[in-house]
């Protein structure tokens, strides 16, 4: 474990504490959860981003076949 110093804005600092208190934890502990999970959601969504860009894009359309009508794509059978 690393001891860190940090200052917090004492309206940052007073939510803090109390949702360590509520969750039964110390400041510290509180405040280094904090920062592991939003590593971790930064990790997931990087390797979820890398996996979605490293995917082949899939057509709109069937080679050689035509786009419908824009009429056809807006159609609202129930207004008209």
């Amino acid at each position: 474990m690393k001891n860190v110093t940090i200052t917090l804005d004492e309206k940052i600092a007073a939510w803090a504490r109390q949702n360590a208190a509520h969750r039964n934890i110390s400041l510290s502990r509180f405040v280094g959860e904090l920062l592991e999970k939003t590593m971790r959601e930064s990790r997931e969504y990087e390797s979820a981003m890398r996996e979605y860009l490293s995917r082949k894009p899939s057509p709109l359309k069937r080679p050689r076949a035509r786009y419908p009508a824009r009429d056809k794509l807006h159609e609202r059978g129930c207004l008209r």
